[in-house]
Parts: structure tokens; sequence; C-alpha cells
């Protein structure tokens, strides 16, 4: 194979982003078919698509067709499991968009079936590349921080207006979207928490609530609190309603502190870890001598969407290791979940996750829901400065 035939199945907000660099940007990628049941968004693909994108309007009829060697999934969230499924059932490699899915009982369905077909499975966490978390994840998987005390994650710059959310009838629903801020613009920090530190909470409690700043029915800000199996907590802040936001990750270990925040990456370093200090100091206040450190970083946000695209096309041709396996998807969805559930039930919930209980909890608020919209217009946004 001298080049990957892609088939993008949703061309909508993310779709047609990566239409356009599968088409011109990603080296042994091409663009080979689409398929969206909007027939608008078909018209945009023969009007700004290579003349030899087949458009299909039917999912079977693209997957039957064999107009492809992967298929790219950039629907809405439910979809992704499902639509993953049948793509891997007709032999194909497989990249879904973030979030894996909504719930994890369907996306451990599809890490299944996608074991059984033996095909190239990656995910779109495209925050992977940025040299700011990769630099923090060697800090840490290294041993360089020492062994993780604490974890702090302020992620309040997803400031979204009410237009956004009537932008599109699905969103912001329980039965659209299956969730807010933590499945449409957290799942990259929830996958940064557990990547760069290696660690997954033995439980959460949370605290979400619901439509606070916007007419939604799902949650716009929440605060969690992590325990783990080495002692370590872990605090998670998000919200969607706050002008101007904040994004700080800072972790602390047994060597002392990392900082990640506004692009830059500071680790206060101490000199004697702060185990071996208490050990042997007598001189009651005092602390361990401590180096601010700023670590150089290089490529500024990194290759982002491309970089992900690229990297899977490599791993298809050449096998090379892929940077976001999607059977990774699972970990950080697990984290949302279990915030929700932790809201619902009022109370702790322990890791490995109840995956039955979530599932009906939400089939119960998908079925209850009397909320409407005022309009159910779609809107194809802008995501040029959205991660």
């Amino acid at each position: 194979m001298e080049k990957v035939r892609f088939g993008i199945i949703g061309i909508g907000n993310m779709g047609t982003t990566h239409a356009v660099s599968l088409s011109q940007h990603i080296q042994g990628a091409e663009l080979t078919a689409v398929c969206d049941a909007n027939p608008e968004r078909l018209r945009w693909a023969e009007q700004h698509l290579p003349e030899t994108v087949r458009r299909f309007s039917d999912v079977e009829e693209f997957l039957a067709s064999g107009a492809m060697d992967a298929v790219f999934i950039a629907t809405p969230h439910y979809d992704h499991p499902p639509l993953a499924v049948q793509a891997f059932r007709h032999g194909y490699h497989v990249l879904v968009e973030k979030p894996a899915g909504v719930y994890t009982k369907a996306v451990r369905e599809m890490n299944e079936a996608a074991a059984a077909a033996g095909r190239v499975f990656g995910i779109m966490y495209n925050q992977r590349t940025n040299p700011l978390y990769q630099k923090l994840r060697d800090l840490v998987l290294s041993g360089e921080l020492g062994e993780v005390r604490r974890m702090n994650w302020i992620i309040t710059n997803w400031y979204r207006s009410q237009s956004y959310y009537d932008s599109g009838g699905w969103r912001a629903t329980w039965a659209g979207e299956g969730g807010g801020v933590l499945l449409n613009q957290d799942p990259h920090q929830l996958d940064l928490w557990q990547w760069t530190t290696g660690l997954m909470p033995v439980r959460i409690r949370a605290f979400c609530q619901f439509g606070k700043y916007r007419n939604i029915e799902v949650e716009d800000d929440v605060t969690a609190y992590a325990e783990y199996e080495n002692g370590a907590t872990g605090v998670f802040i998000t919200t969607t309603g706050e002008a101007p936001g904040t994004n700080r990750f800072e972790v602390t270990g047994d060597r002392g502190k990392i900082v990640a925040e506004d692009g830059k990456l500071t680790f206060w370093r101490l000199r004697t870890p702060e185990s071996e200090f208490n050990a042997s100091y007598r001189g009651g206040f005092g602390s361990p001598e401590c180096w601010k450190c700023d670590i150089p970083l290089s490529g500024g946000e990194g290759s982002q969407h491309r970089g992900i695209l690229q990297n899977f096309t490599n791993a298809v041709l050449h096998g090379e290791k892929l940077l976001a396996p999607g059977e990774e998807g699972i970990l950080g969805l697990t984290l949302s979940n279990a915030m929700h559930l932790s809201t619902w039930v009022d109370n702790w919930v322990s890791l490995p996750l109840d995956e039955q209980l979530y599932a009906d909890m939400l089939d119960e608020r998908i079925r209850s829901s009397s909320f409407r919209k005022d309009g159910e217009s779609s809107v194809v946004l802008d995501v040029s400065g959205s991660h």
C-alpha cells in the first residue's frame, strides 16, 4: 500500500476540518469518500473537495463500497462506538473523534471489536502532540518529579455562550450529547490527566451542576475530588460559564512541583526529596532547598489534529506506534462517567466503574427529559480556535 484511502463519516464541524487536511496536508493519505445524512453537507463536499471524492448519504452503502482503507468517524458522540464496530466488521482501520463515546459500556464493546478485527485503531487526542504535555509526561513517568502526591487542574477557559448551545438541537442534551462540559470540552484534559501521570484514581467524589449558567439540561460546572492507590489526591474544576477562564495543571511530587500554564512548564525542583529531608531535618521550621526551573519547550502547540492524522497514516503504512491508541479512549471517559455517577447517587464512586448502573441512569435521564430548546437549528461552526 502506497497510500491510505480515507473515508469520513460526518462532515460537520470537525469532519469538515479533517476532510480538508486529508485532501491537502497528510503525506501518504488520500480522501476518497465522505458520508453525511445532511444533503447540505454533501453539497459542500461537492463544491469544496476534489471531484474524485465519492459522496454517500447512507452509512451501510458507504461501508459496503470498498472506497477506502480507513474510516474516520466524526459524528455526534453516541454514534462513535456503533459506527466503529460496523467499520471493523467490514475490515477497515478506524480513527474516531473524541470522546470515544458517551458511556464506557459501549466503548468497551468498541474496544473488543477492534481487538477482534486486528486493524489499526486510533482516537483524535491531538493534545498528546503538544510539547507541553509530552514534557510533563516525561518528567513524571521518568521519576524526575518523584512519587506523585497531588494533582490540581483548573480548566475554566471553555467559555460558551447560549448561541453556541443553540447552534444544534442535539447540543447539551442527554439524548444528543450525553453530557456537557465533561463530554464536549474536557475529553482532552481528562485524557491528559491520566496520560501525563500514568495514574487512574480508585474513587471519585464529584459535584456537577446542570444548566447553572445556560439554558441546557447537562452539566456546565463541575468540581471533582479523586483519590489514588498510592495516597495521592486530585482535584478537577471545570465550567463553560466563566470569563476570563483559567487553564492551570499543577502536579506535586516527592521531588517538587510542576505547573503547566499559559503554554509554559515550570518545575520547582527540590534539591533533596521531601521524604528524605523530613527524615533527617531537626531544625523545626525549614524546608528543602528549591530551584525554580523553566523547562524548555519547542514546537509551539505541536502538530495537533494533523499530527494525529499523520501518525495514524504512518501506523497503517509503516507500523509506526500510535500516539493515541483508540483503546485508551475509555480511560478519560471513565473519569467523566464517574463524575456524573457520583453526582447522581450523591456519593463516592469506586473504580472500576459500575458500567451498567451508569448506562441505566443515563437512559433514565434521556427517557424522563422534558427539556426543549427554542428552535432546532443546525449550524456548522468555525472550530479553528478549538482543540
